[in-house]
């Protein structure tokens, strides 16, 4: 089931420089919710990921982007 990702943010493990380098695409942390179970993801595969997007998800970690399916 793919996520839908509600915000997005920077956190960079202890110790690591304060974000705004070249490395702030491997610490974006995504809160997505699947049907009502919201859960914390790395996107750190998906710099082209936006809030809104639908992502399918593996152990943690968004693995690429899910289309819409028209209506």
């Amino acid at each position: 089931m793919p996520a839908r990702i509600l915000s997005i943010r920077i956190q960079p493990p202890q110790g690591a420089p304060e974000p705004g380098g070249a490395d702030d695409g491997l610490w974006r942390i995504a809160e997505v919710d699947f049907g009502g179970v919201r859960q914390q993801v790395s996107l750190a595969c998906l710099p082209e990921a936006v809030v809104g997007d639908r992502v399918l998800v593996h152990v943690g970690l968004a693995l690429s982007l899910v289309e819409d399916d028209p209506l």
